[in-house]
């Protein structure tokens, strides 16, 4: 099993929490600055969803570093289980393995029934051009850059137009 660990320094604590995941026993940690606060999927998150295989398990310290909505972080739980990988947070110590895996679905569940709707909808404003084209020259597709981006298809063709325009 390989042991992944994952955290956005977003202050001094979050550079102790690199050291963490190491002492734990992650045999890989990847840690980025978010682009935006409100942004709901890095880059690198997305690449380790893309990456993990059967049985690795993503670590973070805190499970407000996966997402800033509960829908959001049910959403990476669901992408880990179609890899058979799982989630294990170390504050307050959760794991989406077994039984206490199904309690954690259930709350998260429970909570983003009653969560605004605007939470989960919560994005940072309209991505640059550059940056969309940069995803598109790294061989991500328009549809996948929108998802990851939390815009429309149509705003990520109209950049790429203007881009080409320009």
């Amino acid at each position: 099993m390989l042991k992944i660990g994952y955290v956005r320094l977003r202050d001094a604590r979050s550079a102790d929490d690199t050291a963490t995941l190491k002492a734990i026993g992650c045999h890989v940690v990847r840690a980025e600055e978010p682009a935006s606060p409100v942004a709901d999927e890095s880059a690198v998150l997305s690449s380790i969803l893309d990456f993990i295989g059967e049985g690795d398990q993503l670590v973070v310290t805190r499970l407000e570093h996966l997402a800033h909505s509960t829908r959001s972080v049910l959403d990476v739980i669901d992408r880990l289980d179609l890899r058979g990988a799982s989630l294990f947070v170390v504050e307050p110590e959760l794991s989406s393995e077994g039984a206490s895996g199904r309690a954690l679905r259930a709350a998260l569940e429970a909570v983003a029934a009653v969560e605004p709707a605007w939470v989960a909808r919560r994005r940072r404003g309209a991505p640059a051009a550059e940056e969309i084209k940069a995803m598109q020259d790294a061989g991500v597709g328009p549809v996948e850059i929108a998802r990851r981006l939390g815009v429309s298809r149509m705003t990520v063709w109209r950049k790429l137009r203007a881009l080409e325009a320009g």
